[in-house]
């Protein structure tokens, strides 16, 4: 079944006044000039365009804000995509990237109709934490060439071939580049800890953008030897992008299906995380549907304006909280205020270093890390498994790629689920011996007639194996077996073969299996799967009382079995 399209949006316009206006436009301008220098830092890193992240924070911010389940999120490009970007990139062009991006778009589009939001959180905390710190590095490391000025045409997209290029030209580090990446890197640490510890004014300028206008300053002043936006990308263009669709084809859409899903994957779980530390902020719930299908429609429309993949930011999100913007227009007022800029001061970002930008992007990659889930002390508190899946996802995704880390990831975490059900599903022989009525269980010379067991936990593929011994008969050959059933929450279609075959193995002797005290799932089971037929409505019984009955009537003895 379909959702119904519902933006956000139109919960909040009901009663909107001068008042929520002012809040929002404060808060949209803030997040607007802090966005400038994020998404073009971003673009460049991904290998493209200053222009293309701009263009991507006007077009994509615009419609998340406008059509998302999100109250304050703010759309746009992130650092996580610029590792996958990036790759596209270099293996397919830009060209393509723009058409795996709309690609992606239908693809979380269609994910929010059909209801799926809610099962992207089904991804276990280990893998989230393992590709976001990986992807934290390869962020990081794709840096290290416009931080040091190294002399390198392209960095391969590959992890190998990325750091032997990188070794290979590091004796072309340039040092007033080095310099320059340096200091601002230190005023942007700096401005951000005054800010948040001793000069309030400083919070109104969002460091990023601060240390932008000061490094920008610095170079049209003294004519720095380091490249720039005007001297490596030739400026911003002072007007509107033109609009159109890339060129289509069957043989490359088939090609770009996983990037794509790539592309869908990593922004349907970006912004969802950021939509959901949003809610606990604003005392709200989003609608993670609604949420899903505006970024899917903001990854469609962006690649026409040349733009590129978009998802929710939760730094600009967090900053858009904090200044105020509590409905969706401050989010569409970060969009203009960004068409704004561009249309009026384009001809000045020629001057702003690639130096400075780099530093930008290296402190943002610095701080999406969790860090401290890697510290010794840390991974301790957790088992084998939860390090063995974050360290494995880490390690693929730096190494490999995010999609290949995440099905990894996600294969590890459902094995090792499992494992921990079939170790926790277990089976006990229940003692008869003391109970009233015990001599009417036993035959003539002793040997029991009847034998109880409980089982516990789920009765599924990975636990079939606990039921072994019953069908081997290690404790003889009694004519009733009796299975209570009311500590087991799930039976699988693998679980019913095994009892299916105990009863055919059991039959085949003469015996019968009686099953007690069977919970929802299980008893809906047996009887869709035509068992409770086969085994007959007396041996299907509610509770052991009734099933050590049974076995009396079986036996053809009259003496009542009490179970107490």
């Amino acid at each position: 079944m379909m959702i119904a399209f519902r933006p956000k949006l139109l919960d909040t316009l009901p009663g909107y006044g001068r008042a929520a206006f002012a809040a929002d436009l404060s808060a949209g301008v803030t997040v607007g000039v802090l966005a400038l220098p994020l998404a073009m830092a971003f673009a460049i890193a991904s290998g493209l365009s200053p222009a293309a992240g701009i263009w991507t924070a006007i077009v994509a911010g615009f419609l998340v804000s406008a059509l998302g389940g999100s109250r304050v999120q703010i759309g746009g490009p992130t650092g996580a995509f610029i590792p996958i970007i990036y790759a596209i990139v270099v293996d397919y062009g830009v060209a393509n990237l723009l058409i795996a991006t709309m690609m992606s778009g239908v693809l979380l589009l269609a994910m929010g109709a059909f209801k799926l939001g809610s099962m992207i959180r089904f991804i276990p905390l280990s893998v989230v934490i393992g590709f976001t710190n990986g992807i934290a590095v390869v962020i990081f490391i794709s840096q290290i060439k416009d931080f040091l000025g190294l002399e390198i045409e392209q960095l391969p997209g590959e992890f190998f071939a990325r750091m032997e290029a990188l070794g290979t030209h590091l004796h072309t580090i340039h040092l007033p580049t080095v310099a320059l990446a340096v200091a601002s890197l230190a005023v942007l640490l700096s401005w951000n800890r005054l800010a948040a510890t001793r000069y309030a004014w400083m919070r109104r300028l969002p460091g990023p953008l601060a240390v932008l206008i000061i490094a920008t300053a610095f170079n049209a002043l003294f004519a720095l030897p380091v490249d720039t936006i005007g001297s490596r990308f030739g400026g911003i263009p002072q007007s509107l992008p033109d609009f159109g669709l890339p060129e289509l084809s069957l043989s490359t859409l088939g090609k770009l299906i996983t990037p794509a899903i790539t592309i869908a994957l990593l922004g349907a779980i970006e912004s969802l995380l950021s939509a959901r530390v949003a809610d606990s902020q604003v005392d709200d719930r989003h609608d993670p549907n609604q949420e899903l299908m505006a970024q899917g429609i903001a990854n469609v429309a962006a690649p026409l304006f040349g733009g590129f993949a978009a998802t929710g930011a939760i730094a600009r999100t967090a900053t858009n909280i904090r200044t105020g913007g509590r409905t969706p227009v401050a989010g569409m007022v970060h969009a203009g205020v960004l068409l704004a800029i561009v249309l009026v001061l384009a001809p000045l970002a020629s001057h702003i270093p690639l130096a400075t930008l780099s530093a930008i992007v290296v402190v943002v990659a610095v701080n999406m890390g969790e860090w401290h889930a890697f510290a010794p002390g840390e991974l301790k508190r957790y088992s084998l498994n939860y390090r063995t899946i974050l360290l494995g996802t880490f390690l693929i995704t730096v190494v490999f790629d995010l999609t290949l880390a995440v099905e990894i990831g996600l294969v590890m975490a459902s094995l090792f689920f499992i494992y921990r059900m079939s170790d926790l599903t277990r089976i006990e022989r229940i003692s008869l011996d003391a109970r009233p009525g015990a001599e009417n269980l036993l035959r003539a010379d002793g040997s029991p007639r009847v034998v109880a067991y409980r089982m516990y936990g789920s009765l599924f593929f990975g636990a079939a194996n606990k039921l072994e011994n019953l069908l081997l008969m290690q404790d003889g050959h009694p004519e009733v077996v009796i299975l209570d059933l009311n500590k087991v929450i799930n039976i699988d279609t693998t679980g019913l073969d095994i009892l299916q075959t105990l009863q055919r193995n059991l039959d085949k002797r003469g015996a019968q299996l009686i099953l007690c005290d069977l919970n929802t799932q299980p008893a809906s089971l047996v009887r869709r799967s035509g068992f409770f037929d086969k085994l007959g409505e007396p041996n299907v019984v509610a509770n052991l009382a009734e099933a050590l009955a049974r076995a009396g009537q079986l036996g053809g003895r009259d003496a009542e079995i009490a179970y107490a």
